[in-house]
């Protein structure tokens, strides 16, 4: 099953998600270094990550839903997007709430807001396999003329550029 929006013959929701989710694990990053260093600087790099994860997976979400609503009803992929996208929000609310609470002392955040982007993160490890799943083993995204050689997406028909004369 394609993707129902593409840039260059690539699912648009494929490539944006990588974003996000390596902000807002490396925010968990600084987190944690902060914790063992307690140098403010690091808890300030955290909080400006989880901002820009937050936004970019915002902009991913709508194209994860329009993908979803292309998948026949009643298959395990419907399910399993369900999931992946439920759990995926879920991530975004966590990490807001972890922003929020950090918002009055960005240098010094409390060990709640830790924890949030900590279960943040973990959670979001889950919507990731999930998303492997529906790529890797149910086919969502996946091109239809996929294999070991088939042609580069910037020379499928639809992607090439007409020369005039040839």
């Amino acid at each position: 099953m394609e993707s129902s929006v593409k840039l260059l013959g690539h699912p648009a929701h494929q490539m944006l998600v990588v974003f996000p989710a390596g902000l807002l694990v490396t925010s968990l990053v600084f987190d944690v270094l902060y914790r063992i260093s307690d140098l403010p600087e690091l808890a300030v790099v955290a909080y400006y990550l989880i901002a820009a994860g937050i936004i970019g997976g915002l902009l991913a979400a709508p194209f994860g839903l329009i993908d979803w609503l292309k998948i026949p009803r009643d298959t395990r992929a419907r399910a399993v997007g369900a999931a992946h996208g439920i759990g995926n929000v879920t991530v975004v609310l966590l990490f807001i709430v972890s922003f929020v609470m950090r918002m009055d002392a960005p240098h010094a955040p409390g060990l709640i807001a830790h924890i949030f982007s900590a279960v943040g993160t973990l959670l979001l490890l889950v919507t990731a396999w999930l998303g492997g799943e529906l790529i890797d083993r149910l086919g969502v995204g996946i091109c239809d003329d996929t294999g070991l050689n088939a042609p580069s997406t910037l020379r499928r028909p639809h992607t090439e550029t007409k020369i005039a004369g040839r």
